[in-house]
This record gives C-alpha cells, sequence and structure tokens, in this order.
C-alpha cells in the first residue's frame, strides 16, 4: 500500500442528491450502473463474468456504499481486476482513496489524465459565471485540486483496448477534461459516455434533484474546452450508440437516444455551448 495518497486539501462532502440515488440497474449483458447522489458508477463484467472493473469512483464520502453494492451484486469479498476512470474530477474520484485501500488494484486513465490524478495538477477551478442554473452558481464550493492515488495510476493501453474486457475500446473524448475518454462495446453498441454528454441539465439544481431526461453536453460549469467537447460528440454519435450510460442521469437507449444524440451533435453550438462563460474563450491547456 502507497502510504503517501490521498485526496486534495479541498476535498470534502457535497450534500447533494437526486431521486435516483442508491438506483442499481443491469442495462445490458455484464453492464450494471448505481447512482451515487448525482453521479453514476458503473460495474462491468468480462464476457466468461469472472473478471469486473469499476468505472468511476462516486462521490466524496460513498466509499461504504460503493463496496456494499460490489459485495451485494458480485459476492462477498468481491474485488475488481482494477477501475477505469472517464476523468479524474471530484465527483468521479470521490471514493477512490478508501476504494484502493480496500482492494489495492490499478486505476486506468488517459495519459492526458495521469497529472490529475498524481497530484501533480488542479483542474481549472469550475465557472460560476458560465450561463446556467443554481449548480453552476454554487460550483465554486466543488473541490478541483487532485487526487493523489501514486503508483496505483496506470495509462490505459494506447492500442484502445480496455484492460480484463476484451470486448471494449475506448475513446479519447476530451473537452470536459483533456484525458476523458468513453468506453464502447460493438456487438450490442453500449456507450459509456462518462461527461462527454450527460442525460440531466447538470447545471440546473431542480432537473439533477428530480433527475428529468433530456440529452445534454458536458456540465458547462466544469467544462474547459467547448470545440473538442463538440467534436467528442460528434465522434460518439458516429459510433450509433443503442444505448448509453453517461455521467449523470438516466441511462438512454433506441430512438430517444439516437435523436437526442445526433441533434446534440449538430446543434452542440446552440444547445451545449453557453452564451458566456470563462472558458468560452478561454482555454487553459491549449
Amino acid at each position: 500500500m502507497d502510504k503517501d495518497i490521498g485526496y486534495g486539501q479541498d476535498y470534502k462532502f457535497i450534500p447533494a442528491t437526486s431521486v435516483a440515488s442508491g438506483m442499481m440497474q443491469e442495462i445490458a449483458e455484464g453492464v450494471l450502473f448505481q447512482t451515487i447522489q448525482i453521479v453514476n458508477i458503473g460495474l462491468i463484467t468480462n464476457r466468461e463474468q469472472s473478471k469486473w472493473m469499476l468505472i468511476d469512483a462516486g462521490m466524496p464520502g460513498s466509499a461504504d456504499d460503493i463496496l456494499e453494492t460490489c459485495e451485494r451484486i458480485l459476492g462477498p469479498k468481491s474485488k475488481p481486476e482494477g477501475i477505469i476512470l472517464t476523468h479524474g474530477h471530484f465527483d468521479h474520484v470521490g471514493a477512490l482513496i478508501e476504494l484502493l485501500k480496500e482492494w489495492e488494484v490499478p486505476v486506468y486513465v488517459h495519459p492526458d489524465e495521469l497529472p490529475f490524478v498524481t497530484g501533480e495538477l488542479s483542474y481549472p477551478e469550475p465557472d460560476p459565471s458560465v450561463e446556467g442554473g443554481l449548480i453552476a452558481k454554487i460550483s465554486p464550493m466543488f473541490p478541483n485540486e487532485p487526487v493523489n492515488i501514486g503508483n496505483y495510476a496506470r495509462a490505459i493501453p494506447s492500442d484502445g483496448s480496455v484492460p480484463e474486457l476484451a470486448e471494449w475500446r475506448w475513446i479519447h473524448t476530451p473537452g470536459h477534461t483533456p484525458g476523458h475518454i468513453s468506453l464502447f462495446r460493438e456487438r450490442d453498441r453500449v456507450l459509456v459516455a462518462g461527461d462527454a454528454f450527460v442525460t440531466v441539465k447538470q447545471d440546473s439544481l431542480y432537473k439533477v434533484l428530480t433527475q428529468k431526461q433530456e440529452i445534454n453536453g458536458p456540465p458547462r460549469y466544469f467544462t474547459i474546452d467547448w470545440e473538442q467537447a463538440w467534436n467528442s460528440v460528434k465522434k460518439l454519435a458516429s459510433l450509433n450508440p443503442d444505448i448509453a450510460l453517461t455521467g449523470h442521469g438516466l441511462p438512454v437507449s433506441g430512438d430517444k437516444l439516437s435523436a437526442g444524440l445526433d441533434k446534440l451533435a449538430q446543434e452542440f453550438d446552440k444547445l451545449a455551448i453557453p452564451d458566456f462563460g470563462r472558458y468560452i474563450d478561454e482555454k487553459p491547456y491549449s
């Protein structure tokens, strides 16, 4: 165990939740998700169902809930072969340190995301000035300092393969963060999109609480490169997914997904890019 791993000094519990919190559902063969307050985690087994991977690590303070879910679904003392992070924002790494202390498994991220999970680089501060609702306005309370997982961090294989999940491939979908990735399984067109797009208007408190489903661009207050974000949505739409699990909001499938994602890809400038905000013109890592 690496004794130096830990969270940034601004790490704290965020008292936000939704009507979907605690929901668990299998959305495709070997693909389960659970909502942790306002964010989703994924559990994906391989085809033989002999090994599994955790996708993202929930909100701060959620480790016990995640461990209980994994043991209930996958058996006592069950642990994944590893953890895959779509990106390293606080609501996707909130239980990571506790999970690593319990499991001691590798954590796979895109190389461009490594500085944000090894304590080297903070994300740009969330933007309360961006066009949006109440959550955007209170976003300065959200942690942006990096988590440090030390030697547990691994660069995900450069050939697009996903460790232990032979049927899956990862896709670089930057914009929300520099090293954001999504996962795709070709045989049944299952997409795990992270925050490349989401199915709830994440800057609106009311819509987050009620989980009103609508396909939207990435959360505005934390997205730093809108041109890249648009290109990433176009890339995912071109896959023609049949069902999508996003980082926020309920899974969406069929015609609702295809129509909504195609419209978002075509009209991203109108539907997703805010009219004003710090990161409309500023690109911190370009």
